[in-house]
């Protein structure tokens, strides 16, 4: 059961990052937006996002549970040492999520909708940034648990160029999902090229990103050149990514090609993800020193990993199904609009 525990956890944060990934990604499209296209761009994201902004989170909540519940000591690790970037995280979140909704659904529209914007807009920023940050930083080796000062034990944890990097890497992958998915929701061809060209944008920044996150890798003596490339999985989940990034590109030329781009894409970053983690599982956290936290050895009672695990594949069969459905009803009300 212990393994369906932790297929559950790689999922949900896999989910996250794709389904959440786009809805931050958004409100970074709208800040790197021209003032006179804003306005388009605002209502364009609104019709897109709808269907995964009313579950995305979910997600998170699942694998802070599976944390919790199955792995203690971990997350106790985590939350303490990082708890500076998870609280700006989730001020972020519950920022981002009021600004929405005070914008979109506020009876009195006047000064204060400048407001609301500005906040979700950065907040859309801040929150995948620090969430980049968390991710870089558990296994930067970098979080001492015999730390007896403030700054070792709560900052320098995460405040290092490495999870910073990270922190980019993870805003502009955000900002990719968003334009690529937006792009199947425009009504017009000059549109259509604009958001083409917010993807392209976006694809280049987290490049560019990627390439100093393995600077700064190489420079604080992360091994992350060996865990991406020195094992055949890590080797063929890159070139499976750069394929695939290929076809999509060439798919973005032609027309009625929304659904597969999309999965491309997702299909990308699941394989940057399974490319970063294959290699030092099962262990979710590296310590100073060449410790680390195991999902394996580090995992909570047997009775109660064989609980957790029975909670979430009958959790499955309630919540999927209500999922799609979620997603059906969205659709079938912009068909009726339309």
């Amino acid at each position: 059961m212990i393994f369906v525990v932790m297929a559950y956890l790689w999922a949900a944060i896999l989910l996250y990052i794709l389904l959440g990934g786009a809805d931050f990604g958004a409100g970074i499209i709208e800040l790197f937006t021209s003032e006179k296209n804003k306005a388009y761009t605002r209502n364009t994201m609104y019709q897109a996002i709808g269907p995964i902004w009313e579950a995305n989170h979910m997600w998170l909540i699942i694998a802070i549970v599976v944390l919790f519940v199955g792995f203690p000591e971990i997350y106790t690790t985590v939350s303490t040492h990082l708890h500076i970037p998870l609280v700006i995280m989730l001020f972020g979140i519950i920022a981002r999520g009021t600004a929405f909704t005070f914008r979109n659904y506020d009876a009195v529209k006047d000064n204060m909708q400048k407001v609301y914007n500005r906040i979700f807009v950065y907040s859309s920023f801040v929150t995948p940034f620090f969430l980049g940050v968390i991710a870089g930083s558990a296994v930067s080796g970098r979080i001492d648990p015999g730390a007896n000062d403030f700054l070792n034990a709560y900052v320098y944890t995460w405040f290092n160029w490495f999870s910073v990097t990270v922190g980019f890497f993870t805003v502009a992958i955000c900002g990719y999902l968003a334009a690529i998915f937006i792009i199947g929701e425009t009504d017009d061809d000059k549109s259509r090229v604009r958001f083409i060209r917010k993807a392209k944008q976006m694809n280049v920044a987290a490049a560019v990103f990627g390439a100093l996150v393995f600077w700064a890798a190489h420079a604080e003596n992360i091994p992350l050149d060996k865990w991406m490339f020195d094992n055949p999985t890590g080797i063929i989940a890159i070139i499976a990514a750069v394929l695939s990034l290929v076809l999509l590109w060439y798919l973005l030329l032609q027309k009625g090609k929304v659904i597969i781009i999309r999965v491309l894409a997702g299909f990308q970053v699941t394989m940057i993800l399974l490319a970063i983690t294959i290699r030092h599982y099962p262990n979710i956290v590296i310590l100073k020193g060449g410790k680390y936290l195991s999902l394996l050895e580090h995992a909570g009672q047997e009775k109660t990993i064989h609980s957790l695990g029975m909670a979430l594949l009958l959790g499955s069969i309630l919540i999927l199904p209500a999922l799609f459905y979620l997603l059906y009803s969205f659709r079938k009300g912009e068909a009726i609009e339309h």
